[in-house]
């Protein structure tokens, strides 16, 4: 049996989409599941509307998901001589032929096929005139397609899926300028590129039977087709971006993780049982294109921001501490001058659900400036409280080391001698060392901001609630 090969073909005209991001990971993980290569090619034949900044945002956004190529970037505008010798090829052999109906011409029959009932296709004027000698004229040229017969072919996803060629037009291969189509260039590189199995958006389905009577006038084998459902937003209408951000490395910037995206975008359309957490090790045993639902899936913000907390939750603290620290630097944190961020992250990663959360509430540990929160200071700084927290500093000095347990015990002490509760301790430490009432666990902050800093944070409230 050969390899398989797979591509992902993007066009360079924007960044990584969510659809386009899933389609590569179902390219990708197909290609790693049955141990073929990966191939990147960059479909850049519309000049005008192809940039440089768009494939690196492309190369940019794979490379944070993980998905490594094998082969390529090859880029489609680098191709052009071989779609010329080509679109020779099949002029030679009078599979295509010149066209020289012009654009006025064309839509006068469109116009009469409509108002006749029929389809508004190209009517055949210039299928059978003998070669022409180029007279200057302009033509584009046609690819002869059978008029009888039926075209299909049995899709990984949608089944057996046929079209009938009466159905079909002469498809333009090559336009008056001599630059070659996409339905015509997609097929001559999957071809000299020996791909095996195409993975892509359904919409392109009425493409389809085009192509593949165009590998069969070329004499090449026709791939295997799987066309994968799309992504909608939450009103059922295709993902755009006022459902919210549609690009992969926006993600990114909202304090995501390429992990919890790959598993995101893996169960939009894709199940395993009711297994919902999957890495990228994992999906390359269990993935199936077969398995790929047949019906448009709809994104859900929520599901994935659950799946992110969970990888946070469970994540690695010194990786999570190197992803955090550009957030902190938007913040004006130097990580490096106050507490270990390995430490921090560790007090944090249970609550947060993103980056920038986890950002936001490490911020308190490197700026001790913060004002107090109004209601909380209202409720827990009282008169009572200052006594309250010097003797907490005496009791912490005397600790011969600090830690969970010891800093727990000095908490128990202090309220059974002063036979009070935690919670007429407890908020206003709280409020003292973070500014808020919602924060890590008080035992936790303690140890981690070290005795020091503790105990200038509970003098600087004790001051506060003093004036």
């Amino acid at each position: 049996m050969s390899q398989v090969r797979l591509r992902f073909a993007p066009s360079p005209t924007g960044y990584l989409h969510v659809g386009g991001a899933r389609t590569a990971l179902f390219n990708w993980l197909l290609a790693r599941k049955q141990q073929g290569r990966f191939i990147l090619r960059i479909e850049d034949t519309d000049v005008a509307r192809s940039t440089q900044e768009s494939v690196d945002a492309i190369l940019e956004g794979m490379t944070w998901l993980g998905l490594d190529w094998d082969e390529g970037p090859f880029y489609q505008s680098e191709n052009f001589p071989l779609y010329k010798e080509y679109v020779q090829k099949l002029l030679d052999a009078g599979k295509a032929y010149k066209c020289y109906c012009s654009a006025e011409e064309l839509e006068a029959k469109r116009e009469k096929a409509m108002k006749e009932g029929g389809k508004p296709k190209y009517d055949g004027t210039c299928r059978n005139l003998p070669p022409q000698e180029d007279d200057g004229r302009p033509y584009v040229v046609r690819f002869k397609a059978p008029q009888e017969g039926t075209t299909s072919w049995v899709d990984l996803i949608k089944g057996k899926i046929s079209f009938e060629n009466v159905e079909l037009d002469d498809l333009i291969i090559q336009r008056t300028d001599g630059t070659p189509t996409y339905n015509f260039v997609v097929v001559i590189d999957d071809a000299t590129m020996n791909i095996t199995t195409v993975i892509r958006g359904d919409d392109h389905v009425n493409n389809t039977p085009r192509q593949i009577l165009l590998y069969e006038a070329l004499g090449v084998p026709v791939p295997t087709f799987a066309h994968v459902p799309m992504i909608l937003g939450a009103d059922k209408a295709r993902l755009s971006k006022r459902h919210g951000a549609t690009s992969v490395m926006a993600y990114r910037d909202m304090g995501f993780l390429p992990e919890a995206m790959v598993n995101y975008l893996v169960r939009l359309g894709w199940s395993f049982g009711d297994e919902e957490i999957f890495s990228l090790e994992d999906l390359t045993q269990k993935f199936s294109i077969e398995s790929v639902g047949r019906s448009a899936s709809v994104f859900n913000p929520d599901k994935l921001l659950w799946l992110n907390a969970h990888y946070i939750k469970t994540g690695d603290p010194v990786r999570l501490a190197g992803l955090v620290t550009p957030f902190l630097k938007e913040r004006g944190v130097d990580s490096e001058k106050g507490p270990g961020l390995v430490a921090v992250v560790k007090t944090l990663q249970e609550r947060a659900k993103t980056m920038l959360e986890l950002a936001d509430g490490a911020v308190f540990y490197y700026k001790d400036g913060f004002e107090y929160d109004e209601k909380g200071a209202a409720k827990n700084f009282n008169p009572e409280t200052p006594a309250l927290l010097e003797l907490l500093n005496a009791k912490l000095e005397g600790l011969a080391t600090l830690d969970m347990e010891s800093v727990e015990g000095v908490f128990k002490g202090i309220c059974e001698e002063k036979g009070i509760k935690l919670g007429q301790i407890g908020p206003a430490v709280r409020l003292a060392l973070s500014g808020t009432t919602a924060s890590p666990g008080i035992y936790e902050m303690i140890v981690t901001l070290g005795m020091a800093e503790t105990r200038k944070r509970i003098e600087r409230a004790m001051a506060w609630i003093r004036r």
